[in-house]
């Protein structure tokens, strides 16, 4: 009993404390404060500063050294006293080939956008949990509010049925009838009371908002199949799978630029004994890629592979995408004509026979359960027509969200 009364009293004061937020609050707080999009971000940055060294040169190289310095014969061990023995200081420099340089470039600008892309992805994955954790608060806070209607409705009777049995009005039994329905809808209660802390702990996660509200409606629950179905070519997915296409293509022009020869140079000084005088050196050298057939060209046709791997990838993304879109499409025409029949036909028969039993008892012609069997069919029906809505809005959200284009 006493730990029903303190989390009562924390839900409480969490109710108390609670910010209220807006279905586009919550979405620009998600988007200013997940952690999971400044992570893209930094990603994409990350990116583009190693493009920067994408195509320069290598480092250069400095050389120190000893030449010539005998070790055997009538001058071994002996500095100076042979002409060829100096000390050299040189400087060289790779000069990879201009087509490895700019297919490194441009696999550094694919690493970029692949990295955009990958940052679209999860900010679209951001936006549609933290649409759903503020749908999810919505219909936790509405069905609580119902059955606190419901159970304050039914107030007086739970009072009615004690009297009721010592006026010999009602049999025993049916007081503890009551007890029972009383017991159970506070049972519901204390569900949605836990679905209402749940969807609040997850929508904390994405706005960092500490203790949300949602407020305001919901979101618009018309869509428009035709747009989401023009948009596919341009979700992120694809984008995705397109950006890594893009890297891949980089790839083979990367094994394509090895073919190319690549060249160095270097200078050198060289001091000897000043009875010989000192000497300079200066030099080029050539890579010679001549077996092509057995080093370059396999790795050509690996990467080439890989390439179209990835454009398969990419067709097999946007037809899954597609074939999501109709089925989600179909299981929201099916959640939208239950909530219609919830809300138009189960909700308004369940009121009414609850106005009715409740009547036919204030007569005498109905008994104390009579009416709360009533009032539970209406509870039932009430919180069915709001799980209903939420599917529904559910459904448009993640539809719009997911399939829809960023201008949405």
């Amino acid at each position: 009993m006493r730990i029903a009364i303190t989390l009562a009293a924390s839900l409480l004061a969490g109710a108390a404390h609670a910010a209220p937020l807006t279905y586009a609050q919550a979405l620009d707080a998600a988007a200013a404060n997940a952690p999971a999009l400044r992570a893209a971000a930094l990603q994409v940055e990350a990116a583009r500063a190693s493009a920067k060294a994408a195509g320069a040169l290598p480092d250069p190289k400095l050389a120190l050294g000893l030449d010539n310095f005998p070790v055997s014969g009538p001058m071994a061990g002996r500095f100076g006293s042979d002409e060829m023995t100096m000390g050299k200081i040189g400087f060289s420099q790779d000069m990879p080939s201009a087509a490895k340089r700019q297919a490194r470039i441009g696999r550094a600008q694919a690493d970029i956008a692949a990295a955009g892309a990958e940052g679209a992805v999860e900010a679209r994955q951001v936006r549609i949990a933290t649409a759903l954790a503020w749908i999810d608060l919505l219909y936790a806070q509405r069905k609580l509010a119902a059955l606190d209607g419901v159970i304050a409705q039914l107030a007086p009777l739970w009072t009615a049925a004690p009297s009721g049995v010592a006026s010999g009005r009602s049999r025993p039994a049916q007081a503890l009838e009551a007890a029972q329905m009383r017991a159970a809808l506070e049972d519901r209660r204390s569900e949605a009371a836990s679905a209402l802390g749940r969807a609040r702990a997850m929508l904390t996660r994405w706005t960092g908002d500490a203790d949300p509200m949602a407020s305001g409606p919901a979101p618009d629950l018309d869509i428009a199949p035709a747009d989401l179905r023009a948009a596919i070519d341009r979700n992120p997915t694809v984008l995705a799978r397109d950006a890594a296409a893009r890297q891949a293509r980089a790839d083979v022009d990367l094994a394509k630029a090895d073919k190319r020869p690549d060249w160095s140079w270097d200078v050198a000084y060289q001091r000897r004994d000043p009875m010989f005088g000192d000497m300079v050196s200066a030099g080029v050298s050539i890579s010679l890629p001549l077996w092509g057939k057995s080093r370059q060209d396999p790795m050509i046709a690996a990467r080439a592979a890989s390439a179209g791997r990835a454009d398969a990838q990419r067709e097999d993304a946007r037809r899954a995408l597609a074939a999501q879109l109709e089925a989600d499409l179909a299981d929201h025409v099916m959640h939208h004509e239950q909530w219609l029949r919830a809300r138009d036909t189960l909700l308004p028969l369940a009121k009414q026979k609850a106005d009715l039993e409740t009547a036919a008892y204030g007569a005498g012609a109905a008994g104390l359960p009579d009416v709360l069997t009533a009032f539970a069919g209406m509870a039932d029906a009430q919180l069915t027509a709001l799980d209903r809505e939420a599917a529904v809005a559910i459904d448009a959200a993640r539809l719009t969200l997911t399939y829809g284009s960023d201008a949405q």
